[in-house]
């Protein structure tokens, strides 16, 4: 809940990375009492719907006497979550009483907005193997980025997405100016996806200090001041969490 409060996406563990699709449906988050937080507050809307399948199979296993609680669980979530596609889909199913039906077809929905997404991810980490082999421009391959956000954005989770800027920030093989360039594109984005883009490279130990050192003098530059000091508490919340998890004797979440 503290999450949704922040207005940010759903971390797997306090700084490591934004919870993906595949940590719901292959089994990396196990905890039902978890899977029922990011149907309800991620803000990532395909994320959300992810969790409520492992839920729903859940849920059919049980007679139908015994499935009180979680028809109670998902009218909670129908009440209170932050997707409006998610709360239709746990109407749905409580309208269906979790019939393997409907489940599957919600898995399938979810299936064919992620899998094209997913093909053109990967086909995104050719372009920038070709930049590293230095086999496309600089110009051309912040093209390639702009229609691999255009095309991919609202399809993939934002987690995968998010990884992959992560990534490109932190590899010593992509140029500098190329990962301003990027830096500027991200600093046009929407405050919400733009928050979370920013606040990782600024809390990054693995980035370039000269870019994490560029980005915050672009912050004020490009934002108002209450939004560049949301991102400045943002990014020291993020190293908070950061500090706590490399603490000895220290558990993490």
């Amino acid at each position: 809940m503290e999450c949704g409060a922040l207005n940010t996406n759903l971390s797997l563990a306090p700084g490591e990375r934004l919870v993906i699709t595949d940590d719901l449906l292959n089994g990396t988050v196990g905890d039902l009492a978890a899977m029922s937080m990011a149907a309800i507050v991620a803000r990532d809307s395909q994320v959300a719907r992810a969790a409520i399948i492992p839920l729903s199979v859940a849920a059919s296993k049980l007679k139908p006497g015994d499935r009180h609680k979680y028809e109670h669980l998902f009218r909670l979530i129908e009440e209170t979550a932050f997707d409006d596609s998610v709360r239709e889909s746990a109407e749905a199913l409580i309208a269906a009483n979790f019939r393997e039906s409907q489940i599957r077809e919600l898995a399938q929905e979810l299936g064919g907005t992620i899998g094209p997404a997913r093909q053109r991810y990967r086909a995104f980490l050719d372009i920038i193997k070709l930049l590293i082999d230095r086999k496309i421009s600089e110009g051309g391959f912040l093209d390639e980025f702009l229609e691999f956000t255009r095309t991919v954005a609202g399809k993939l989770d934002f987690g995968i997405y998010s990884l992959c800027v992560d990534r490109m920030f932190a590899s010593e093989f992509i140029p500098i100016v190329v990962k301003a360039s990027l830096l500027g594109e991200i600093l046009k984005y929407p405050p919400l996806v733009r928050k979370e883009l920013v606040t990782n490279l600024l809390s990054s130990s693995k980035a370039p200090r000269e870019l994490v050192n560029h980005a915050r003098n672009q912050l004020g530059a490009c934002m108002t001041r209450a939004q560049a000091t949301e991102i400045i508490l943002f990014t020291m919340l993020k190293q908070s969490w950061q500090a706590q998890k490399l603490a000895p004797g220290r558990p993490t979440i």
